[in-house]
């Protein structure tokens, strides 16, 4: 009863990263190898097969809330396809062990990049509160209504 019960729960918090479209399976294969002793090939499969109903549902719920942007998604859909279908091959050619460092080592990337990137935001944020109260002035392009400087608006896009 107990595996079943970790299988639940894996599905559970994969399903909540992923209906807010931030990458189920980056938790879900974790889960599902460490915490459910499932080889790395099938978990990689039942995040593939558990994506499908799950990025649906997502979508509905998002496009109903107008989250998409449907501007661009050609753009990236094509090149993801075949992108994956190549890896596809790759990854079933893989020895599991490899399959588990490399996926180890793109989430280790990952949270470094994330962590930077937090960083350089806070340093910025800093500095220009610093440069704001030393000059007493707002940001250059943060005036009122939406004006910078010069005075000409800026549509910001």
């Amino acid at each position: 009863m107990w595996p079943i019960i970790r299988l639940i729960l894996a599905g559970i918090f994969g399903g909540v990263l992923g209906g807010m479209g931030m990458g189920g399976g980056t938790l879900l294969i974790p889960l599902l190898t460490v915490f459910c002793d499932v080889p790395q090939h099938i978990a990689q499969a039942v995040n593939l097969v558990s994506f499908v109903p799950m990025a649906g549902v997502a979508l509905i719920i998002h496009f109903k809330k107008k989250l998409v942007d449907k501007s661009g998604v050609l753009y990236i859909i094509i090149p993801s396809c075949i992108a994956a279908v190549g890896a596809a091959f790759l990854a079933k050619g893989l020895d599991a062990g490899l399959l588990k460092k490399l996926f180890g080592g793109f989430i280790i990337i990952l949270g470094i990049y994330q962590i930077v990137c937090e960083i350089i935001a806070a340093v910025k944020k800093k500095k220009q509160a610093a440069f704001d109260k030393e000059t007493g002035k707002e940001k250059p392009d943060a005036g009122p209504a939406g004006k910078n400087a010069g005075g000409q608006g800026q549509s910001g896009i």
